[in-house]
């Protein structure tokens, strides 16, 4: 009989010391256990504030103070989220309304400017552009606190104290925007592709249009969500500015533990009305945004 001998391992499926390496990963493989169970652990330390905000605003003013609470959420959550609605010191409809208006607004004038100013920095060649760009980015580290007198003093001038415009306007661009945009559109876009269209005849802004903002979807969708979030969470500069008349939610909300005697269960009931927008806006934009960064990801 033929002996059979194994093959050879090729000298290059060798490490340094002569040994078979070990396969590779396949690409696409499903990770293992530890890696869902870390998901898991992480999901449930951030669902836990929203369980422990449900679980007092369904309660009544003693539940908080209960250490024998149950661990099921009670029946009053309807009744303490409709003391919140109904609560004349707040004003909980005008002040949604201008929620939405306010982050709305900021988050689509910060999308804009900062994808343009992106696409500026990223593909156009001009003098001093780095050290520019290294400005902005420079203005991050400027602590928002410092800026609160002036705009305040400027803002009072102009009349504009107790105004939505007043929130809006110093948000209207973004240096993390920026930095953001840049990024993603100078990875994104093969200068080739700009090359090429300037050979068709296309101006710079009609490159922008045509290569630049297809491209910065992905980018500029989570941008945009990211940034009315902020602006939704916003309370420190519409605290100061604004007036019990004409507030935002946050501060609105604000107005329940202005009391002598301040009930957590209505306090955390009108947090949780608070953060069903946002919930709605993850819900029906969740997907789309991920399709988009998905969509962004694959290169050919």
């Amino acid at each position: 009989m033929t002996a059979v001998t194994a093959a050879p391992i090729p000298v290059a499926d060798r490490d340094p010391a002569g040994r078979p390496r070990r396969p590779r990963p396949v690409r696409g493989a499903r990770p293992g256990w530890i890696v869902y169970a870390c998901l898991g652990a992480v999901l449930l330390a951030s669902l836990f504030p929203f369980y422990w905000s449900l679980l007092i605003g369904s309660g009544d003013s003693s539940t908080i103070r209960d250490a024998e609470r149950s661990w099921i959420p009670g029946g009053n959550f309807f009744a303490n989220a409709a003391s919140v609605i109904g609560d004349p010191a707040v004003n909980f409809w005008p002040a949604l309304l201008n929620s939405i208006v306010s982050s709305g607004l900021i988050a689509a004038s910060v999308v804009f400017f900062s994808t343009l100013a992106g696409w500026a920095f990223a593909k156009l060649r001009f003098r001093g552009g780095p050290w520019l760009l290294v400005f902005v980015v420079g203005t991050m580290a400027v602590p928002t606190q410092l800026g609160v007198v002036p705009l305040y003093i400027l803002f009072s001038e102009l009349g504009w104290t107790g105004q939505l415009g007043a929130i809006i306007v110093p948000a209207l661009t973004s240096a993390f925007g920026v930095f953001w945009m840049t990024q993603y559109l100078r990875q994104s876009v093969p200068d080739e592709l700009i090359e090429a269209a300037r050979v068709d005849g296309a101006s710079s802004f009609r490159t922008f249009l045509t290569v630049g903002v297809p491209a910065a979807r992905p980018a500029a969708a989570m941008l945009g969500l990211f940034t009315f979030v902020s602006a939704w969470n916003n309370f420190f500069w519409p605290f100061i500015v604004l007036d019990r008349q004409n507030p935002t939610l946050p501060v609105a909300l604000s107005l329940l533990q202005s009391n002598y005697f301040v009930d957590y269960s209505i306090v955390l009931a009108g947090v949780l009305l608070s953060t069903i927008p946002l919930l709605l806006l993850f819900v029906f934009a969740g997907r789309q945004l991920v399709s988009g960064i998905m969509q962004g990801a694959v290169k050919g």
